[in-house]
């Protein structure tokens, strides 16, 4: 392992190095990986030796052609092929409804995967982001999303459920509703790339109504639930006409002989496959309880196969993950570089229990100092926000942060004015001064299902958002102006999400730092307040023509809408000296420790509570 591996993260245009990378640089061992979101139960080790037996003719002959590798998986999942078309991983999907289907605005909450912003300003679209508020839990409240939507006039909307990084979940009702009350839009995504691991409701996945929707589609994973990222192979589901016009465009062979391997041999294993995820579930509550219990880590509930976590005031993420890397052979997902997202948080996929007992004794020496339970401060580097993804910070550059394009030789010549650059890598972040404390799956044969289980000793942070109830924040009193709407149009705002575990403080040493409370972040406040959720109205009640694309004026392309977010704002946090605005309404801080309702944690499965 290099002793400067920040020189293998920015060598890379991915988030994060390979694992071939990582082993080329070492003596071919690689790290244990709590990077990359894969299922560590699936395939079996018996699968792994049919596929090893198979290896020869597996990588000397073509592949089927993609409808016959497709069709085979429509039969395993009982949907018909006609509405189903295969990809080299959902990135290519992601590419093809980008060129095919956006024609010139996208809107997508932020933080998420990072493709979803990406590919469409790479093309020239406008990419209209939805900031998810820390002192929220990062839950995503559908009235305000679908607002925003109308206000800015956009063409198409993306929900990741859940949503990565975060692992936020919404229920298989509140998003139907939403697809309802967007039924005008050019195009509604559901990302369910790790739906597969959820288990806040028995069947999440919104794959039957999409069929029946005419601009609807819904994008599935096969490699992170089968533990297999290198075959590259996903799909998606969508009426014939949708569905049918992205695989019109897809190479006749772009499905390779070890997707058609796994994709044939799966059948055969339903009953493993299911106890791998049952058993995903379980780890994830015991992995968060561990991490939860180390001071000044803030742990947010999570419905896919990792945990959003929040590391100690002063600790910076890129040194966390460098010091991780090198001196405990631990890879974790730095999350400094996904918009919305800061370095203070990192990204921990859901593994065994001895890794995770690996990792938690790294935590504890980078983060105390060999257990002297003291967050070590890094050095500061003079920034005051976050690093971005590099479209933001091409943006920055490009645009000035006002959405302007400039000329060629201003680009070149200096950074954005009023904005200071980037921090390297490795160096210190300090917070703002003025800040305020703030699934539906393959179906398996029914010995597979797994009965209710009994609660851990110590519940951890995966509940459902859904599940929690906070007391709404105090709002003036206004007489009820009643609404008539029509029922399937309705999508009743979402309360607010399960406040992340903090733990309580042990006593120490009086030069230790106070434990870090959760807060908004200063400049995530949009433009213009919100106001309060209230149930989505039909498209044509919710898109008065003022609101319009034509009212507002266009905007360039690749930028975040007038009257939106700078992409300082996008950040998370703002420059130097700017005062920080009041909370948004209807927000409260998040409480210091403890769950708003100690008897709403679901048990080890998952099983049995209430939605």
């Amino acid at each position: 392992m290099p002793d400067n591996v920040t020189s293998l993260f920015r060598g890379t245009a991915a988030h994060s190095p390979s694992m071939a990378a990582l082993r080329r640089g070492s003596d071919g061992a690689g790290p244990v990986d709590f990077c990359i979101p894969c299922n560590p139960y699936f395939p079996t080790p018996e699968m792994f030796e049919d596929m090893a037996a198979r290896l020869r003719d597996i990588i000397t002959y073509y592949p089927s052609s993609a409808d016959t590798i497709t069709a085979e998986l429509c039969q395993l999942l009982q949907l018909p092929p006609q509405c189903v078309a295969m990809g080299n991983g959902s990135t290519e999907l992601i590419t093809w409804i980008d060129h095919l289907l956006v024609r010139e605005s996208l809107a997508v909450p932020v933080p998420t995967f990072g493709r979803w912003t990406d590919q469409p300003m790479e093309t020239g679209k406008r990419v209209d982001m939805f900031p998810l508020q820390e002192a929220n839990g990062f839950a995503l409240d559908l009235a305000r999303y679908g607002e925003f939507i109308r206000k800015r006039g956009t063409k198409v909307a993306v929900i990741c459920n859940p949503n990565n990084p975060d692992g936020g979940f919404l229920s298989r009702q509140s998003v139907v509703q939403f697809m309802d009350a967007m039924a005008d839009l050019d195009l509604v995504v559901i990302d369910e790339s790790f739906l597969e691991f959820a288990d806040a409701e028995a069947e999440p996945s919104v794959v039957q109504e999409a069929m029946l929707r005419p601009n609807v589609i819904v994008l599935r994973s096969l490699g992170k639930n089968f533990g297999l990222h290198g075959i590259r192979f996903g799909y998606l589901v969508a009426n014939p006409a949708l569905a049918g016009k992205v695989r019109s465009m897809l190479p006749k062979w772009n499905l390779n002989s070890f997707a058609e391997h796994v994709v044939f041999m799966l059948k055969e294993h339903g009953t493993e496959y299911a106890r791998s995820l049952l058993q995903v579930r379980r780890d994830r509550l015991e992995m968060a309880s561990q991490l939860a219990g180390l001071p000044g880590l803030t742990v947010y509930p999570s419905q896919g196969n990792f945990l959003f976590v929040r590391l100690p005031l002063g600790a910076e993420g890129t040194v966390v993950r460098d010091r991780l890397l090198t001196e405990h052979r631990v890879l974790v997902r730095e999350c400094g570089n996904k918009i919305g997202s800061s370095s203070r948080f990192v990204r921990l996929v859901v593994r065994p229990e001895p890794d995770v007992r690996r990792l938690v004794t790294g935590l504890e020496h980078v983060l105390y100092e060999t257990r002297k339970k003291t967050a070590v401060p890094e050095l500061s580097a003079g920034n005051a926000y976050s690093s971005g993804t590099a479209a933001v910070d091409r943006l920055i550059n490009e645009t000035n942060g006002a959405g302007m394009r400039l000329p060629a030789q201003a680009i070149a010549a200096a950074p954005s004015p009023g904005l200071p650059t980037a921090p390297a890598a490795g160096t210190g972040m300090p917070l703002p001064a003025a800040a305020a404390p703030a699934g539906g799956g393959m179906p398996v044969p029914a010995a597979a299902q797994a009965g209710p289980m009994a609660p851990p000793a110590q519940p951890a942070a995966s509940v459902p958002r859904q599940q929690q109830q906070l007391p709404p924040a105090p709002q003036p009193p206004l007489p009820p102006v009643p609404q008539q709407i029509p029922a399937a149009a309705q999508i009743p705002a979402q309360p607010l999400a399960p406040q992340p575990v903090v733990p309580q403080q042990v006593p120490v040493q009086p030069q230790m730092p106070p434990a870090p409370q959760p807060m908004a972040p200063a400049a995530m406040t949009p433009a213009a307040p919100m106001a309060p959720a209230s149930p989505m109205a039909p498209a044509a009640a919710m898109a008065p023509a003022a609101m319009g694309p034509a009212a507002m004026g266009p905007t360039p392309p690749g930028v975040p809408a007038r009257g939106g977010l700078t992409a300082a704002q996008v950040r998370g946090m703002t420059a130097p000296g700017t005062p920080a605005p009041a909370p948004p309404a209807g927000l409260t801080p998040a409480p210091a420790t403890g769950w708003p309702s100690a008897q709403s944690w679901p048990n080890a499965a998952g099983m049995g509570q209430p939605v």
